[in-house]
């Protein structure tokens, strides 16, 4: 059994070990938008804090060394460093997509994969349920963004404001919550189940 919400689609960009960091660092965006509502006075949720407030910085041996640790919902459970950045799904370099209420309320859960379309460029990627806290589910990793082949190179600017997005999601596909943190890694895993990534539009 699928679902499919046709949306538009914010980019996401947690996860990225380069999502955020301190004033004057070349972030995929800016901090405020890790925070809840996009509010100075919001939780922070786009990366890791010491008490709700301190940043937890990167260190030399990890990938943007003074960059802040940019998390998603769905991690790696087998690596118990939470603060090593590979712990979570890189949005500049895998595909994933914002669980929805819909799709939350139709089995899909953090870990199942999906296909995702284009109406306008009629391109059709795999990707995983990689985050959530957005209900509408209108929001998808920068990397999902590029692959469709929309022009966007950060969270700061651009995303797809007209409703020309198709999500499949597939729940229970992938029950053991088994981590893929490359793209390869879930192109191999949507094609040995034989998920299909063919919609009628583009057809």
């Amino acid at each position: 059994m699928t679902i499919e919400i046709t949306t538009t689609m914010a980019i996401d960009v947690d996860g990225a070990p380069n999502a955020y960091g301190p004033r004057g660092k070349p972030t995929l965006d800016y901090e405020l938008n890790a925070h809840e509502g996009a509010t100075a006075t919001g939780k922070i949720v786009g990366y890791l804090t010491k008490d709700g407030h301190v940043p937890e910085i990167q260190g030399d041996n990890d990938p943007f060394p003074g960059f802040y640790i940019s998390t998603t919902g769905f991690y790696d459970k087998d690596n118990s460093n939470t603060l090593d950045p590979k712990r979570y799904l890189d949005a500049s370099r895998v595909n994933y997509v914002v669980l929805g209420s819909a799709a939350k309320k139709a089995g899909a859960a953090l870990g199942d994969l999906v296909a995702v379309y284009s109406m306008k460029t009629h391109k059709s990627v795999y990707g995983i349920v990689g985050d959530s806290g957005n209900s509408s589910g209108a929001e998808g990793s920068l990397a999902l963004l590029q692959a469709l082949g929309y022009p966007v190179t950060s969270g700061k600017t651009g995303g797809v404001e007209e409703k020309e997005i198709i999500v499949r999601y597939f729940p229970g596909s992938n029950p053991k919550h088994r981590f893929y943190g490359s793209q390869a890694q879930i192109d191999a895993q949507a094609k040995m189940l034989r998920l299909s990534k063919e919609f009628p539009a583009s057809k």
